[in-house]
């Protein structure tokens, strides 16, 4: 059943100085911005929460810009990640991402910051951002601090952001090598995923060669795995990185990748085609990017 509207609060500061301060008085509140989400909780009756800070019209929060580092607004939405030449350069697999989240209007009103404060394992931008090692900007009335996307989240929908902050940007760092992202679902966009996986493969580390034209070791490459819908939380593949990172087989990765997510049975899929398929997308993500 749909909440009661009139049981619901809402407050729009003017600004982000505003914003903050309220949170700081009032901890309680949530911030929204595209509502993309809320609004379906709010429809279904599966949301708690009944007070909101509206932070839309903060165009603090928003813009895209690179000096040297890539930073984006929490507020920037997915249309603008996908026509961002900034973007399209230097994190080609973000506008891949963005550009099979719901339609139009989805990408026209959500956010890349409101898909991060979201923390459902299957937003489809998280995999890309742990794959590029981003940082999340988090700001309160007392200070500014930058938590690594790796140890951001802290279980199913919990982070370490406490609740008088906001995410105000997220970081990217400059990205040497290929990268890679797929999302397998019912459709390729306007569904759910099943599962995602963003990958970076630098290029390959050619070793010294030794006397007599001999090469002194093994060819070595850096790799980054990351994939969505396969735990409470997304998972960074360390183990399988590493396998390829040294030169292993990808049998080897796979089955190393296997021991590092724990996917469920639920209304989208079973936990065994997800595993299935998480070894299938690595193997491709290897074969794509030699």
């Amino acid at each position: 059943m749909p909440v009661d509207a009139r049981t619901l609060t809402l407050q729009r500061p003017r600004n982000l100085k505003a914003a903050l301060a309220m949170l700081a008085k009032e901890p309680t509140l949530t911030p929204i911005a595209g509502c993309t989400d809320v609004l379906v909780g709010l429809h279904f009756g599966t949301s708690d929460t009944r007070q909101f800070i509206d932070l839309w019209s903060l165009d603090e929060l928003r813009g895209i810009t690179s000096k040297p580092i890539l930073r984006i607004g929490a507020l920037t939405t997915y249309t603008e990640i996908i026509a961002s030449p900034l973007v399209q350069k230097r994190v080609p697999m973000l506008v891949a991402a963005a550009r099979e989240i719901g339609g139009a209007q989805i990408q026209n009103r959500g956010t890349l910051g409101g898909n991060i404060a979201n923390a459902s394992p299957a937003g489809d931008t998280l995999p890309v951002l742990a794959a590029a090692g981003a940082l999340i900007v988090l700001r309160s009335a007392s200070g500014e601090r930058r938590v690594s996307f790796a140890r951001f989240y802290t279980g199913y929908r919990t982070s370490v952001r406490q609740p008088d902050e906001l995410i105000t940007a997220i970081e990217i760092p400059a990205i040497d090598g290929r990268q890679w992202w797929r999302k397998v679902g019912t459709r390729r966009a306007q569904a759910i995923s099943k599962i995602m996986m963003a990958g970076v493969r630098s290029p390959a580390d050619h070793l010294r060669q030794g006397y007599g034209g001999q090469e002194a070791g093994r060819h070595s490459c850096k790799v980054r795995i990351a994939i969505g819908s396969v735990a409470p939380t997304v998972v960074l593949a360390e183990a399988a990185a590493a396998v390829l990172s040294q030169g292993g087989a990808i049998g080897d990765a796979q089955a190393a990748l296997r021991k590092e997510i724990a996917p469920i049975d639920d209304l989208r899929s079973t936990g065994d085609y997800r595993q299935q398929v998480a070894a299938n997308l690595l193997a491709a993500f290897w074969k794509d990017t030699e």
